[in-house]
């Protein structure tokens, strides 16, 4: 082993950084370049000059000038097509809803450049000063469409017609940095709407906790576990499966370890799953519940967060959060649980199998009108 190995990887961390920057550049062209393409098939199509014998004829013409370049057939041309006409669309959403700093695309717009100073105070003014179409377009492309590679965005606007769900998968592919399989997985588990069931009753409750961090339910299929399983058996699991358990929470958490060990008194006490989050930049700890919920889980939470605060958390770290995953819920004994609890916490139920998103989808209305009808 040469004395020179911390400084020759030192070299291949700038070499490492330096390919990462060009892929991110070649990609937000390539995006830019189908953005545009697609733009004047759109154009040419809905204005009649252009037929659909006119675009296989483009696809001709692309080939034999241009033979190296790939993805140009009619089928990837109207591909373009589609891209553009999703987006031109879902960029007026984005730029009214950064406007009114809406609960989805603010708080996850000011880091999309990996930009931990961001004030999202400075991205909303910026949407209201477009006057055109154009302006539009070209700041949402830069801002958010070239941070997604190619592939993320064909598995997206394929599958999503909602604007809002589009908004959500695209920035939190920006934000995560989902690979095409966990894009995929995240749509099929309906990623959307449980977050959005969370944010809802969170807004409903005393204790505020952050927007667009937490989901409900949680999704645990690749645990693979039986119907009937013991805690013991979810943990285990979980620690077995820490790559996909963080893929599922979100990859700002960073584990710190099971059966986590605090000292109140002259007693140990061991905690279930304790994480770090860098965004929220507090710990979090995620007990562990596989019956339903019961309002004297919340005593023992609220101790261990009592006491990660006092001996654990670092003074310039914000309050500990407390996740109780339950296998179900009664959302009124809960609503009543956490009336006059003051402590940062929340309630989740934990799914080993996949759900139907039109159940998610139905339940979230459900709530939505639950909610408007008590706020009138």
């Amino acid at each position: 082993m040469s004395k020179h190995n911390a400084d020759f990887e030192q070299v291949l961390m700038l070499i490492d950084e330096a390919r990462n920057r060009a892929f991110s550049k070649v990609n937000a062209e390539l995006v830019l370049l189908y953005f545009n393409v697609g733009k004047v098939v759109a154009h040419k199509v809905s204005q009649g000059i252009w037929g659909e014998n006119t675009v296989d004829e483009l696809a001709k013409y692309i080939a034999m000038y241009l033979p190296e370049m790939s993805g140009f057939n009619r089928r990837g041309l109207y591909r373009m097509k589609q891209f553009y006409e999703t987006y031109a669309i879902s960029s007026t959403c984005f730029s009214l809803w950064l406007s009114s700093k809406n609960i989805i695309v603010t708080p996850l717009a000011s880091q999309l450049n990996n930009d931990e100073n961001t004030n999202p105070a400075f991205v909303s003014p910026m949407a209201t000063q477009m006057q055109d179409a154009d302006k539009q377009h070209n700041y949402f492309m830069t801002s958010v469409l070239s941070q997604i590679s190619w592939t993320n965005h064909l598995e997206i606007f394929s599958s999503i017609k909602n604007p809002e769900q589009l908004l959500f998968y695209l920035l939190m592919s920006a934000k995560e940095k989902w690979s095409k399989l966990e894009l995929r997985r995240q749509i099929q588990s309906a990623a959307f709407e449980r977050t959005m069931l969370v944010n809802k009753m969170v807004s409903a409750l005393p204790v505020q906790l952050p927007k667009n961090i937490f989901k409900d339910p949680y999704i645990f299929e690749f645990l693979n576990l039986p119907e009937k399983h013991s805690e013991n058996d979810l943990e285990t699991a979980i620690t077995k499966n820490l790559q996909n358990f963080i893929l599922e929470i979100g990859k700002g958490f960073t584990y710190m370890g099971s059966q986590y060990r605090i000292q109140v008194g002259n007693k140990d006490y061991y905690t279930d799953l304790l994480f770090y989050n860098r965004d929220l930049q507090c710990l979090i700890l995620f007990e562990l519940k596989i019956q339903e919920f019961e309002p004297e889980f919340l005593g023992k939470l609220n101790f261990y967060l009592e006491a990660l605060d006092r001996d654990v958390k670092r003074p310039h770290e914000m309050p500990s959060i407390g996740v109780l995953l339950c296998k179900g819920k009664d959302t009124e004994v809960v609503e009543y649980a956490m009336a006059r609890n003051s402590s940062p916490a929340l309630i989740a139920d934990y799914e080993t199998r996949l759900i139907d998103k039109k159940l998610l989808a139905n339940k979230l209305h459900q709530l939505v009108e639950i909610l408007t009808k008590t706020i009138e």
